[in-house]
Order: C-alpha cells, then sequence, then structure tokens
C-alpha cells in the first residue's frame, strides 16, 4: 500500500531526479571531457577518467550512506540535492576557465552524491515506512532507476545533438544540459523537503523498528 502514499511518490522524484543526473554525466563522460576541453584531454585520458567516476561511484555508496546515519536521511537528501546542483551549475564554468582538474573534480564529487543517493533510499524507505515490506516497497521504487536510466543519457545526447547541428561546440554543447540537471535537482530538493512521516497504518513494524 506504500505506492498509494504521497510519500513515495515524492521519494520517487527524489530518485528518479537525482539517478538522471547522475547517469547522464557518466554515460557521457568520454565525451564531454574530450569536447569541453579539445587538445588538452586525450581519449586514453578520457578512459581514466571514467574509470575514476566509477570509483567515485562506488566509494560514494558507503562514505555517504554512512554518513546518512549520523545526519538523517532527509538531512544528508539536501546535501545531494542543493550541493549537487551548485555542483552541476558549476561545469560550464570549469569549461570555459579550461581547467581540466576543477572539472574532474565537480564531476567525481557529483558522481559520489549520484552513488550515495542509490545507495541510501533503502534506508530512507525503512525510516518512513517500517522494516516489514521494504525489499517489497523497494522494488517498486526502482522503477524510478530504470525511467532515470533512459532519461538521463537520452536527455544528455539529444540536447548535445540538437545543439551541434545549430553549431554549439565546446562547453556549449553541454552548459545547457548541465543547468537542466541543476533544475532538476531543485525539483527534487523541493519534493524531498516536503516528505513527512506517513500515517500509522501505513507504517508496518517489524523487529528492528523502535517507532
Amino acid at each position: 500500500v506504500a505506492w498509494r502514499t504521497p510519500q513515495f511518490w515524492l521519494l520517487w522524484v527524489v530518485l528518479c531526479s537525482n539517478v538522471t543526473a547522475g547517469i547522464g554525466i557518466l554515460e557521457q563522460a568520454s565525451p564531454m571531457i574530450q569536447e569541453m576541453f579539445p587538445g588538452k584531454v586525450l581519449a586514453a585520458a578520457a578512459g581514466g577518467f571514467v574509470a575514476l567516476l566509477s570509483l567515485f561511484n562506488m566509494g560514494g555508496r558507503f562514505i555517504w550512506s554512512s554518513l546518512s546515519d549520523y545526519t538523517g536521511r532527509k538531512v544528508i537528501y539536501v546535501i545531494y540535492l542543493l550541493l549537487g546542483a551548485i555542483l552541476y551549475c558549476l561545469i560550464p564554468l570549469a569549461g570555459r576557465s579550461g581547467s581540466a582538474a576543477f572539472f574532474v573534480a565537480l564531476c567525481a564529487i557529483i558522481i559520489s552524491m549520484y552513488g550515495g543517493g542509490f545507495a541510501t533510499v533503502p534506508a530512507y524507505l525503512k525510516d518512513l515506512f517500517g522494516t516489514m515490506q521494504v525489499g517489497a516497497i523497494h522494488g517498486r521504487l526502482l522503477t524510478a532507476w530504470s525511467v532515470a536510466g533512459i532519461l538521463g543519457p537520452v536527455l544528455v545526447n539529444y540536447i548535445r545533438v540538437y545543439l551541434k547541428g545549430r553549431g554549439a561546440s565546446g562547453v556549449g554543447l553541454y552548459a545547457p544540459t548541465m543547468y537542466l540537471m541543476a533544475g532538476l535537482l531543485v525539483v527534487a530538493l523541493i519534493c524531498n523537503l516536503s516528505l513527512r512521516p506517513v500515517a500509522e497504518r501505513f507504517y508496518f513494524k517489524g523487529k528492528l523498528d523502535s517507532k
């Protein structure tokens, strides 16, 4: 019955937006860094960049989700979404400044929070709905990941192709998409801040619950 609550759908939007933004960078990382820094970053270095992002994705799942045990899930998602929106807006600035190191650092932090957001969701669901049926609820929530897995790369690639056809190059191919991703995270932030405890009839207590 969790899917009948507004809390489920608010969290669905949060997860979908966070994953859309993160996977959009992860899937287009190699061409993005090469086109934003033409002549400075070659294919081999771009491959190393993709590998680095994968490490931050994995590390973020452990570090950020562990931190959420101390901050609470709602607070950690405020960090993911608010900081993430700021970092996305800084990516075009990094490209225009010509600093590949700044660009890499921004993307690494973003991808770590993408991984952290994905790993923190089960605990967030447990806090909202209790432990008894969290596995089934999580399975339904993963439809957000499925949608985002298509939406993120399609958005980045479609907008890139469209802008390239209109004569854009370098940073201009990706800046509008980065601002769009930041906007998605702001929408998710509003949804996260709107989350309230569910009615008692939707909270299923198990042995691990103390609520």
